[in-house]
Formats: structure tokens, C-alpha cells, sequence
């Protein structure tokens, strides 16, 4: 009787790590089935963190999750910043007295006044349009994202967007304008 209890109680820590591994989110997130916000293309063969962050936009937008979809928006748009940047070995202009990098409105005014960033007069815009909205989701505790926030915004910017992340993916020096790795 006392071993039927010992394998009895063995199975049961089995099924119970099982089903613990079983209901466990995937290690590193899954690809998304769709790019309605960020096309990979744009991105793929540049850094790792950078694909995975547009795949995480992309995701949650897809998931419906629009206010974390907002803010990892905002982040790959001021990682996008600092590594131009850092690409161009200027990033002391977007460091503060203690050598941390500085908001992302002073990254955007940065990046927006800096004579060796050659950013379009659109790019300039969306900057502060995609700030605003990521700000609402990150800061403002009323205010919930939903699909027509964002698609509005998408309709309007899709096109000005996907020219920021070219921008700032070829000032970076990450891809060429053939979209090859430099």
C-alpha cells in the first residue's frame, strides 16, 4: 500500500508540472500572424531586439492589447532614435549630465533638430503623433486604447510610419535603401 501511494504521488507531481509547462506563455513570445502596424521587412536582418520589439507592436495590436501596443510603439520608436545616434557616434547630444539618455521628447526634438539626421518633414510630424499616443496609453490613467484609436491613427500615418522606421533604419546605417544590410 505505502509504494501505491509513493507512485500515486509521483504521477500526481508529474501531471502537475505538465500542466504547469502546458499553460506556460512560449519563452520568447510568438510570431505574429499579421504586420498591420509595423511590415518585419523593414526591420528583419537589423538587430534581434529591434525585430523582436515589431513583432511584440505588431502582436499586441493583433491581440487587441492597443494601450501595450501604444507603448511598445513609443519604445521602438526611441530605440530607433538612439541608435541612430549611436550609429553616428553622436549620442553624447542625446545623453543627460549623468550619461543616461534623455526622454523621448527630448529624443524626438533631438532628432528632429540635429543637422547630421537627414529625417523628412514627415518623419518630423509622426514623431510627435506616435509620442502623443503612447504617452495617452503609458501616462494618462483614463484613457484606454481601442481599435478605432488605432485605426484611425493607422489610416492617417500607416504610410508616414513605415517611412520613419526606413529613415531611421538607413540613418542607423542597419540596412541600405535596398533594405540589405550595411
Amino acid at each position: 500500500m505505502r509504494q501505491f501511494a509513493k507512485n500515486a504521488l509521483t504521477a500526481v507531481r508529474q501531471i502537475q508540472q505538465s500542466a504547469k509547462e502546458s499553460t506556460q506563455p512560449p519563452l520568447e513570445g510568438t510570431k505574429p500572424k499579421s504586420a498591420r502596424v509595423i511590415d518585419p521587412i523593414l526591420v528583419t536582418g537589423t538587430r534581434g531586439y529591434l525585430e523582436k520589439v515589431a513583432d511584440q507592436v505588431n502582436g499586441t495590436y493583433e491581440n487587441g492589447w492597443y494601450d501595450a501596443c501604444a507603448v511598445m510603439l513609443r519604445r521602438f520608436v526611441e530605440t530607433l532614435i538612439i541608435e541612430t545616434f549611436i550609429a553616428k557616434q553622436i549620442e553624447d547630444r542625446i545623453k543627460d549630465n549623468n550619461g543616461d539618455f534623455i526622454s523621448l521628447k527630448g529624443l524626438i526634438d533631438k532628432a528632429n533638430g540635429d543637422p547630421d539626421l537627414n529625417l523628412s518633414r514627415n518623419t518630423k510630424k509622426v514623431l510627435r503623433q506616435l509620442k502623443k499616443l503612447g504617452d495617452l496609453s503609458a501616462h494618462n490613467r483614463r484613457f484606454v486604447a481601442n481599435r478605432n484609436t488605432f485605426d484611425n491613427l493607422l489610416d492617417d500615418l500607416h504610410l508616414d510610419m513605415q517611412t520613419v522606421v526606413q529613415e531611421f533604419v538607413h540613418e542607423a546605417g542597419l540596412k541600405n535603401v535596398e533594405g540589405t544590410r550595411s
